[in-house]
């Protein structure tokens, strides 16, 4: 083992770093608002509203992200006169916005899922006993059901956030050089494809290590109920008294 070599790949690859951050986080942003959206079309009482979503969430998640990412990057190429007329081309001939866009395509069927089942995993009881209070509408929603909901789909989301994080690194097949595409820049330069994958492995799984302590880090602070109670001494309680 080359530790040399080692040292100076984790330096190369490491400038891939800023990249795979920019396109997980940016598209799980844009992949967060659609899926609020999808979902909302998911629980609507209007049924080819929610016929739509359904459509939409069964193709993206039926689909490969890889076949989706070259659909979107070479097979939108083909109708480059029409997107030309439309103003689309300026940003479908970019790499970087055909990667946020399919990426963010695809997590918003993901996570239009994770949200619906945290709305659906809300006690009725909490809602009926909140309506009895006389809260009804947006408060009801603010106070109640969103803050439960969050709860509920945290867990589930925050690994929908880690696996795009390692879903990134298809972007590299349409010339993004985050890490993995870096990765692969330096093999046809070394010829060595175990060191330099062993090197991207260890990056990726520093970057989901961070966080998973985030996202746990989160739903410890939306969950103060479910934190241990303070031990108070005896001698304290005796002095308070």
């Amino acid at each position: 083992m080359d530790f040399i070599f080692l040292s100076e790949t984790f330096l190369n690859l490491l400038s891939g770093v800023p990249l795979t951050l920019n396109l997980a986080l940016v598209s799980t942003a844009f992949g967060a608002l659609l899926a609020v959206l999808l979902t909302l079309m998911r629980l609507s009482s209007w049924r080819p509203v929610g016929w739509v979503a359904q459509f939409y969430v069964f193709v993206f998640r039926g689909t490969p992200l890889l076949v989706q990412m070259f659909v979107i990057y070479y097979g939108l190429g083909q109708f480059r006169p029409t997107l030309q007329a439309w103003g689309l081309w300026v940003f479908f001939r970019e790499p970087y916005w055909c990667a946020i866009f399919a990426l963010s395509l695809n997590t918003a069927a993901y996570g239009s899922e994770i949200l619906r089942g945290g709305l659906q995993a809300v006690p009725h009881r909490e809602v009926e006993a909140a309506r009895a209070s006389g809260m009804w509408g947006f408060l009801l929603y603010r106070r109640i059901i969103f803050p439960i909901a969050i709860r509920q789909a945290l867990p589930a989301y925050g690994s929908e956030i880690i696996l795009m994080v390692k879903a990134t690194s298809l972007a590299s097949v349409i010339t993004m050089l985050e890490v993995t595409g870096l990765a692969a820049k330096l093999i046809s330069q070394s010829y060595r494809a175990v060191e330099v994958f062993v090197v991207a492995g260890l990056i990726y799984l520093a970057l989901n290590f961070a966080i998973t302590r985030l996202v746990a880090l989160i739903e410890w602070w939306l969950s103060p109920h479910l934190r241990p109670a303070p031990t108070v001494s005896t001698g304290a309680a005796l002095h308070h008294a």
